[in-house]
């Protein structure tokens, strides 16, 4: 069991740690499409969300407070669902339906986040982790 949640862990934070990368070696661009989002600070805000799917994504991974890893990628998943994702806004259909699918796969990875916290902060015996969670459920 514990091999099987370890490479569980491996491919969930596959997709953070590449978008992570991303948001570090691409940080101009990234902050250009931020910006026609709306987003008012858009640099640090790339930045930022970079840093947390990067410490999300490490924590998970290695198992050193995996449940506060989860937090953290919930945290940098809702702001960008709701800002960068408002296909309620969009008025020409591809655009919509685009925005629409990004929106739904964040609300699906911040769903996996929650459950992730509430197994992490609720199973004693996690093994192949380097830390026991940080919260107790």
């Amino acid at each position: 069991m514990d091999v099987v949640v370890l490479i569980g862990r491996v491919m969930f934070v596959i997709l953070f740690l590449s978008s992570a990368l991303g948001h570090f070696t691409q940080t101009k661009a990234m902050a250009g499409y931020a910006r026609a989002k709306g987003i008012p600070v858009p640099e640090p805000a790339v930045l930022g969300s970079g840093l947390l799917m990067l410490l999300g994504s490490i924590s998970i991974l290695f198992g050193i407070w995996a449940d506060l890893g989860a937090l953290l990628l919930l945290l940098m998943l809702v702001p960008t669902m709701i800002m960068m994702h408002a296909f309620w806004k969009e008025t020409e259909a591809e655009a919509t339906q685009a925005e629409t699918i990004q929106f739904n796969k964040d609300l699906a990875l911040a769903g996996a986040c929650l459950m992730l916290f509430a197994f992490f902060a609720h199973t004693e015996e996690l093994g192949l982790t380097i830390t026991g969670p940080l919260f107790s459920l």
